[in-house]
């Protein structure tokens, strides 16, 4: 389908690059291997470096953590994203392993997230067969995390009728988009301009072009793509959630709209991170690398972890 752009369209286009700044900004190319399990992608960036601690794909689950810990990364953003929680992971003794996803335009997370979330299934299948694990652990932040549940629900990362069989079973989120975000004022903007019909179809090539990428307006409130993922139950049996989300999330908002209702037979826990630090001031970024979102994450995947939030 070939769509014109009227001249309105141009003055989108720049805004577009400031708006999907908020999200992370586009990662400089590099050329590591991106190891086993990875799909090749026509119109995917190169390949991110792993960070500290992850992807060794000799690292084998001790009883203490016997389950491999996959982090997937947010809209816009790379496995890069991580290098604050994997090596933290590593030192405790995890087998850490991250991916990249929804390449498109040169840039990480912004692909369908349908698709990504099949890219997921097949790295979670390759990270069980190496290391031997039946089930593993998944860290999301922002996209992460709603495209990890794409995947436990739609791409067989679980099993309703047996939730034994349940390739995940601890999801832990950090500002998931669950319920959809306005980003902080884009979804007015963009539907503003798509109410003056400059595009028929605002999911497809020209929003991609501009920059916001398909994943972008999937995770707005309202979309199609989160109507069909939240219908009917927004949680999967067998699996343990965890949310933790930041009252001062600028990037998800309403930032409350990243905690899930739970569905019969799973577990949710919805925690602000100010319930624990009241005067916590934590952006949707500083969620990978604030030491209390670090903290909370460990505690989410490890329940007897000493200590307290460090306030």
């Amino acid at each position: 389908m070939v769509l014109r752009r009227r001249p309105a369209a141009r003055f989108l286009a720049a805004a577009a690059v400031v708006f999907f700044g908020v999200l992370g900004s586009p990662p400089p190319a590099a050329t590591a291997n991106p190891g086993p399990g990875r799909a090749d992608l026509p119109s995917a960036a190169a390949a991110s470096i792993p960070p500290a601690g992850a992807n060794d794909w000799s690292c084998r689950p001790t009883a203490r953590h016997p389950r491999p810990v996959i982090l997937v990364h947010g809209t816009g953003m790379d496995m890069r994203s991580w290098g604050t929680l994997s090596p933290a992971l590593q030192r405790e003794g995890y087998c850490v392993f991250a991916l990249d996803y929804g390449g498109s335009a040169g840039v990480w997370g912004r692909g369908d997230i349908r698709a990504s979330a099949r890219e997921l299934a097949g790295f979670v299948d390759v990270v069980r067969a190496r290391t031997g694990a039946a089930q593993v652990d998944v860290v999301g932040h922002s996209q992460g995390g709603t495209m990890t549940r794409q995947y436990l629900r739609f791409e067989g990362g679980a099993d309703p009728a047996d939730p034994s069989r349940n390739k995940i079973r601890s999801l832990v989120m950090l500002g998931p988009t669950t319920h959809g975000t306005t980003f902080g004022g884009l979804q007015t903007f963009v539907d503003a301009f798509t109410s003056l019909r400059l595009t028929d179809e605002p999911t497809n090539e020209w929003l991609a072009d501009l920059g916001f990428g398909v994943a972008t307006y999937q995770q707005m409130i309202g979309s199609r793509f989160l109507s069909d993922l939240n219908a009917g139950r927004e949680t999967m049996p067998g699996v343990d959630y965890r949310v933790i989300a930041s009252r001062s999330d600028t990037v998800v908002t309403p930032p409350e709209g990243s905690f899930l209702v739970p569905a019969p037979g799973s577990s949710v826990l919805n925690q602000w991170i100010q319930d624990s630090c009241p005067a916590a001031n934590v952006s949707h970024v500083g969620l990978l690398d604030d030491p209390r979102s670090i903290f909370l994450v460990r505690r989410a995947l490890d329940p007897g972890l000493p200590g307290a939030v460090p306030c």
